[in-house]
């Protein structure tokens, strides 16, 4: 992680030379679920690309910005589409977004995704609170060289999903009448949808869904002292037995159409947390 704090320090600089907000909560949101980023009140929008060091999004659905403001009364800093190992970037890149967002000042972040689900008392369009994941990707971003200013060498993932923050967020689904699963996301690299025995396996291993996303990037924040809130958006099906084809395009459309639950779920969320 060899010169990761200067690259961090040039993103921070640019950043902060866009915008007069001091974001203390992150958020991440994934496939179909960028439209929480037009609540943002008083926002300053800052494209990827403009930003020193970060790499590009590259999939349908993720709009590519950061988005910097007012949400529910608390100032935010939200990426309105994220990166992921399958596009062919590093691990280490594809969290470098979760080191700047600690620059920034961040303390907690909301990580979201789409992804597939395997419990079968699951249904599409359920949100699922994740209270752990199974790192089936293959990789971490946090091998290599450690970076003490960072965090240490070896960080604790006993509570990687931050207790009180699920008890919060199961406090606020309660007062909004909001349905919530809680479970554990099996993360692997993708980008090819999962085999019938791949599922299965990944089942029997403790999974309840599976997605291609959020692992790195809560490693990252837990070596980086952050508090994480993980939120999935079920919008498929992963049965092995009963597996039927799948597009990305199916992916969104489900993702779209949970929208406005969950939009409502992470403002009432954001309204509560103490940072």
């Amino acid at each position: 992680m060899t010169g990761l704090c200067e690259k961090m320090e040039d993103a921070k600089s640019y950043i902060q030379s866009k915008t007069s907000h001091s974001p203390k909560i992150g958020l991440i949101l994934g496939s179909g679920l960028g439209d929480l980023a037009d609540d943002i009140r008083e926002a300053d929008v800052i494209p990827y690309h403009e930003i020193p060091h970060f790499p590009k999004s590259t999939v349908e659905g993720h709009a590519g910005q950061l988005v910097i403001g007012k949400l529910s009364g608390k100032t935010v800093v939200a990426m309105q589409g994220r990166f992921h190992y399958y596009e062919g970037y590093t691990q280490q890149v594809v969290v470098f977004p979760v080191y700047v967002m600690k620059a920034l000042g961040v303390d907690v972040l909301i990580a979201t995704n789409a992804c597939g689900g395997m419990n079968q008392s699951f249904k599409a369009g359920d949100l699922m609170l994740i209270e752990d994941h199974i790192n089936m990707t293959g990789a971490n971003p946090l091998i290599g060289p450690n970076d003490s200013r960072l965090g240490v060498r070896f960080p604790d993932m006993s509570a990687a999903y931050d207790p009180d923050l699920r008890k919060l967020a199961h406090h606020v689904a309660n007062k909004e009448d909001i349905a919530l699963q809680q479970g554990v996301y099996a993360g692997v690299s993708g980008p090819a949808y999962m085999t019938p025995a791949e599922l299965i396996m990944l089942r029997n291993l403790g999974g309840d869904t599976v997605g291609m996303s959020t692992v790195p990037e809560v490693i990252a924040a837990r070596h980086a002292g952050i508090r994480v809130l993980g939120i999935s958006c079920i919008t498929d099906m992963a049965i092995g037995e009963e597996l039927e084809p799948l597009t990305h395009e199916q992916v969104v459309e489900t993702a779209n159409r949970t929208k406005p639950i969950f939009i409502r779920l992470v403002k009432n969320i954001v309204n509560e947390v103490t940072v």
